[in-house]
C-alpha cells in the first residue's frame, strides 16, 4: 500500500460503525436501520457511508493483523512462530502469511506521522 494512498484514506472520515442493539442484530433483516427507509436518496446516502465506513476498518483491521504477525515472526523472540503457524492461527495460506509479515515489517519501519 503506498503510503500517499494510505494518508488519503486516513482523511477521509466514513461514517462511524454504531453498533446495533442485540435485539435489531437478531433479526436477519435489520441492518443499521437501512430497511426501514424509505427515501432513496437518504438510503444511498447512509449506505454509502457504511461501505466506506467497513472499508477504512477492513484496511485497518489487516494492518493490525500485519503487525501482529511481524511480531509474531520476529526472530527476537524466544516464542518466535513459523510462516505455517502464523497462516494456521488466522486460517491463511503460508505465501499469504509471508506478506503480511513482510507488510506488518514494513509498517513497524515506517516512520510515525
Amino acid at each position: 500500500m503506498a503510503q500517499p494512498e494510505r494518508n488519503e484514506r486516513q482523511r477521509l472520515r466514513p461514517a462511524p460503525l454504531l453498533f446495533e442493539p442485540s435485539e435489531a442484530a437478531a433479526d436477519p433483516e435489520h441492518f443499521f436501520d437501512l430497511e426501514s427507509m424509505e427515501d432513496p436518496k437518504e438510503l444511498l446516502a447512509r449506505a454509502t457511508e457504511l461501505t466506506l465506513a467497513f472499508r477504512a476498518a477492513t484496511d485497518r483491521a489487516v494492518e493490525f493483523q500485519a503487525v501482529a504477525a511481524a511480531q509474531l515472526a520476529d526472530p527476537r523472540r524466544f516464542d518466535r512462530l513459523t510462516a505455517a503457524e502464523i497462516a494456521g492461527r488466522a486460517e491463511w495460506t503460508e505465501d499469504y502469511a509471508k506478506k503480511m509479515i513482510e507488510f506488518g515489517r514494513s509498517l513497524l519501519d515506517a516512520p510515525a506521522p
